[in-house]
């Protein structure tokens, strides 16, 4: 009857992830090396240094004709100048030599005259423009310079990094194994998508929702299935977890009521795993944190939108330290309240807002809430603003940081 009379007291969200992280003492994984056409998405395991330089040679940065800029001096559209064209690497005076995008410079040539100010007339080429030494030239290692740090270790690649690695002569690239997320939901009412539903039960979805989330981190999931609300089956669930995983993550089974049992089995494996159980933050009080045979286990609440926030509040750090990934956050963006909230001193709100742009500003419209697992209050946000746990609430019109989990689309 213990577990019936709630929780005593609550960590905070800041010292929660304090001993945490410090219990923990997590290392990057491993590397491996991909190659380039399967990385993106992936998190560097080094520096990518460049052993070339980019570009290679002197380029033309247009189409038009390569020759030397002093033999433009004075020369406009009122005083064109007469050059001979031809087809050779050392360009005399007032000689020059047609060229691409792309194409190597010719030696002697120091700029480039696009099309658009030249003329053809009786074989040869008017100039109608004066140009500077470099005019429309890529010069060697003015992208890139061969020692250069291209790619900084612990960077999530994106299409322009391997556009860049690619032009370097890269085919392969050195990566952070995905860590492995062992997903296990629990509970008696429980039944897997695409079941016959017998009364009372429901759908299971945490566990889409949580492979998807890890997925974006760059993790790979893996479904321990449904446990029901019995000792031996969820001990012998999280334990296949442990061997295969390197982050435990449940749902459900997390509160004080009499069928809660995840916190117990998991002090039954490894006595003092728990590091903290109940957390100053909503929703997703009834979170637990352990450290299990050195691994991270996180409990998650079963309703779905605050599993959500655990997840985003526990889990999401723990896979990017996995990564070794640097202090990558959320996009942010400042957004006025477009009504008062009210927050709960002493616990840290995590409000569902949608924000838009309403005549060049952005606000932020609170979605309206009325529990935890409503899961529409996700797919109507497209972001989520911090009441921190020292404030009654906040203002209409407050300036707020929204953190971006959606695309930001313009209001009526």
């Amino acid at each position: 009857m213990v577990r019936l009379k709630g929780f005593q007291k609550l960590m905070s969200v800041d010292e929660a992830l304090s001993k945490f992280f410090s219990r923990l003492q997590l290392k990057r994984l491993t590397s491996t090396q991909v190659p380039l056409k399967d990385a993106r998405g992936r998190t560097t395991a080094k520096n990518v240094i460049a052993t070339i330089d980019l570009p290679s040679f002197h380029r033309s940065a247009v189409d038009g004709y390569a020759l030397k800029a002093r033999d433009t001096v004075d020369v406009s559209q009122y005083h064109p100048r007469s050059f001979r064209l031809v087809d050779r690497e050392l360009l005399g005076e007032r000689e020059l030599k047609e060229v691409w995008t792309g194409n190597p410079i010719p030696e002697g040539a120091d700029s480039v005259v696009m099309l658009e100010y030249t003329e053809k007339t009786d074989g040869k080429i008017q100039i109608l423009t004066s140009l500077t030494p470099g005019a429309n030239v890529s010069r060697k290692g003015e992208d890139v310079k061969k020692g250069d740090v291209v790619v900084e270790s612990g960077l999530r690649l994106r299409p322009h990094h391997l556009g860049l690695l690619a032009a370097l002569e890269n085919t392969e690239v050195a990566v952070v194994r995905k860590p492995k997320v062992a997903l296990l939901a629990t509970g008696n009412e429980l039944a897997p998508l695409g079941a016959q539903l017998k009364p009372n039960q429901v759908v299971e979805v945490n566990s889409i929702i949580l492979s998807n989330l890890c997925s974006e981190l760059g993790a790979e999931s893996h479904s321990l299935g449904i446990a029901r609300d019995n000792e031996d089956e969820l001990r012998e669930k999280i334990s296949e977890g442990l061997e295969i995983a390197d982050l435990v993550l449940t749902t459900g089974g997390t509160s004080v009521g009499i069928h809660d049992l995840v916190p117990s089995v998991i002090e039954q494996i490894e006595s003092n795993a728990m590091v903290a159980h109940g957390i100053a933050m909503r929703p997703g009080m009834p979170t637990a944190i352990a450290v299990v045979h050195k691994k991270p286990v996180i409990i998650l609440s079963g309703n779905p939108v605050a599993a959500s926030v655990g997840f985003e509040v526990f889990a999401r750090p723990t896979i990017q330290r996995l990564l070794g990934i640097k202090e990558e956050s959320r996009a942010r963006l400042m957004a006025k309240l477009t009504r008062r909230v009210a927050g709960v001193l002493g616990r840290r709100v995590f409000l569902r807002v949608k924000a838009i742009e309403k005549n060049g500003c952005f606000l932020a419209e609170p979605i309206r809430i009325k529990g935890s697992g409503i899961i529409t209050t996700m797919t109507k946000a497209n972001g989520y603003v911090v009441i921190p746990e020292d404030r009654e609430g906040l203002r209409e019109n407050e300036p707020v940081t929204v953190h971006l989990f959606d695309t930001v689309r313009k209001g009526r």
